[in-house]
């Protein structure tokens, strides 16, 4: 139960960091946008999730059937997500 319990604990330090660093970029691009220096258009993510979008799906499954799903693993999760 060990090995599942350090795992959520990095799993969820990393989450929490990349959730700051995706935060912080969001509010750029929000800024840039409102003021006229970049525009969002959804039509240049259509190709993209048509061809990306699969592959993403696919490797994200592959990732959680690698993980193990027990209690060790959901406390390290909210243990580095609050601590970390």
């Amino acid at each position: 139960m060990a090995i599942p319990l350090i795992l959520g604990l990095i799993v969820g330090f990393l989450i929490k960091k990349s959730l700051k660093k995706a935060l912080i970029v969001g509010i750029i691009v929000a800024v840039v946008t409102y003021l006229g220096l970049f525009s969002l258009s959804l039509g240049g993510l259509n190709d993209i999730i048509a061809q990306y979008g699969p592959m993403s799906v696919h490797y994200m499954v592959l990732l959680l059937g690698m993980l193990p799903l027990s209690v060790g693993l959901i406390i390290g999760l909210a243990i580095g997500f609050l601590f970390g």
